[in-house]
């Protein structure tokens, strides 16, 4: 398929999956934090003292200092957002395939959006959450590695669902609340958000490369269509054709082959 057309091994796993220590569920234990600077800081600051393992969740009620990709701020009511963060550790993943739990991750963010928005919901390189043209939410995964070896990801993901007023600051908004007009338990869709985490856990553990890579592709924003790009301050259009096995956006020129690349910017309407 063009969304693959640089080669992606399956043998992605350092050792052999049976041999791995059992880990908790996703969201298990789950906590919630009444107010937190940013509950990946947090994650991060227990994950470096010892005192929280694979699966442990944070749920913030509100962020005073929350982070987003690229260095922006995540900026959310109080309690009307799942905001959560969670402490993965892929030790059977080499260091290299770090993508690979970019893209399980903002499967199982899909997975959840899609059961309640249905129609329109997307992927948007690298791992935004889409309805339409509007975003509703992100993910933000800050990697700790030894070496050769990876210890442990911290996975934050954001996530609107009941908040209808936005700051001005931010671009094309939307809500669950917005879309389907009712109002959620937000706790609840937490912890449902979690499961779907979990789910899409062990599809890494079990699954070959190319199929996780292949569906990431199958509901990536504007795929096969013409989008907007800068890179190096120029602009350009191109047709998406999907992403390689680095995780690189594979972008078509003038009916050119693709290109990959790692730090292009979206130009969006």
């Amino acid at each position: 398929m063009s969304f693959t057309s640089e080669t992606i091994q399956d043998s992605i796993f350092v050792k052999n999956t049976n041999s791995l220590p059992r880990h908790n569920p996703v969201g298990k234990p789950f906590f919630e934090l009444s107010e937190v600077e940013s509950s990946n800081n947090y994650a991060m600051q227990m994950a470096q003292a010892h005192l929280a393992v694979h699966g442990t969740t944070w749920f913030a009620h509100y962020q005073n200092a929350g982070k987003g990709q690229r260095g922006k701020r995540w900026n959310a009511e109080r309690s009307q957002n799942v905001m959560i963060s969670s402490i993965l550790e892929p030790k059977m993943l080499l260091v290299e395939n770090q993508f690979l739990l970019n893209a399980t991750v903002a499967l199982a963010c899909h997975d959840f959006f899609k059961r309640y928005a249905v129609d329109k919901t997307y992927i948007k390189w690298p791992n935004d959450i889409y309805w339409g043209d509007r975003k509703a939410g992100g993910v933000l995964i800050e990697n700790v590695l030894s070496g050769e070896n990876w210890r442990y990801a911290i996975v934050g993901i954001g996530i609107n669902i009941n908040q209808t007023l936005f700051p001005e600051e931010i671009r094309n908004p939307v809500s669950l609340k917005q879309i389907t007009g009712k109002t959620y338990n937000v706790i609840e869709l937490a912890k449902e958000l979690c499961a779907s985490l979990e789910n899409r856990w062990q599809q890494l553990l079990t699954s070959p490369a190319p199929a996780i890579i292949e569906e990431y592709c199958l509901h990536l924003y504007k795929i096969n269509q013409q989008a907007a790009f800068e890179k190096d301050s120029v602009r350009f259009n191109g047709i998406i054709k999907g992403v390689n096995k680095n995780g690189e956006l594979l972008i078509s020129k003038n009916n050119s082959s693709p290109v990959s690349y790692n730090d292009v910017k979206w130009v969006l309407p």
